[in-house]
């Protein structure tokens, strides 16, 4: 990768929705409060990058300082890239996203287990690894793919009816390699990691295994 031949830049998330749906392995839209785009000396789209609510943990309440210490916190919950931008350019993306961010901010990610994933762009840009999440019970259709909760509920009225109809399984997903990595001034920063309740572990290794990204998403320019 020529990082002279590349830049980022706030984009729409509308302007991103193939790059979500069709592109990355999840197949669906995430909480999105920034989004970020990769885009080639052509001004031509590459790459997306997003950061939304970090759902996991605001439906568990989960709390990451003590002390009663507060800080934004956002989960990086989306990156995709072409293949021909190269080597370098995941940790080039997310650097430069998180520059564009406001601060001072705490940011997590996971890194799907399921899928294969251990999360070496974290490790390569030097985020703070906590372990494995627990593991959880979700839903899936005939078709394999995620169902959420409130969905079950809305078209079968129960857990029991979805599950009895033959077209939902419930099975155990498990854990994600959680990652977290703090923004701000040096002070800001010190402040965080003093508070930060999680222990930090060694980085997980292993094999990652590749998903299908080969999804033509729209690449259209952008006038800086």
């Amino acid at each position: 990768m020529i990082i002279e031949n590349y830049k980022v830049s706030l984009v729409n998330k509308f302007e991103i929705r193939d790059w979500l749906l069709k592109k990355h392995y999840a197949h669906r839209l995430p909480s999105i409060s920034y989004a970020f785009g990769l885009f080639d000396n052509n001004k031509i789209l590459q790459g997306v990058c997003t950061f939304g609510m970090p759902a996991r943990m605001m439906n568990s309440g989960e709390c990451l300082f003590n002390n009663d210490y507060k800080v934004e916190t956002l989960e990086l919950n989306r990156l995709v890239l072409e293949e021909e931008v190269g080597k370098n350019g995941e940790s080039f993306f997310i650097s430069h996203s998180l520059k564009l961010l406001p601060k001072p901010m705490c940011l997590v990610s996971y890194a799907d287990s399921n899928f294969g994933h251990h999360g070496y762009i974290y490790q390569a840009t030097n985020w703070i690894y906590t372990g494995l999440t627990p593991s959880r019970a979700k839903f899936i259709d005939i078709k394999g793919e995620d169902i959420h909760e409130r969905t079950i509920w809305s078209r079968y009225g129960s857990e029991e009816n979805a599950l009895n109809s033959g077209e939902i399984k419930k099975v155990t997903q498990e854990g994600k390699h959680r990652y977290f990595y703090f923004l701000g001034s040096k002070n800001d920063i010190k402040t965080m990691k003093n508070n930060f309740i999680y222990q930090q572990y060694p980085y997980p290794k292993g094999d990652n295994k590749r998903y299908d990204a080969s999804f033509e998403a729209d690449k259209q320019e952008r006038l800086f």
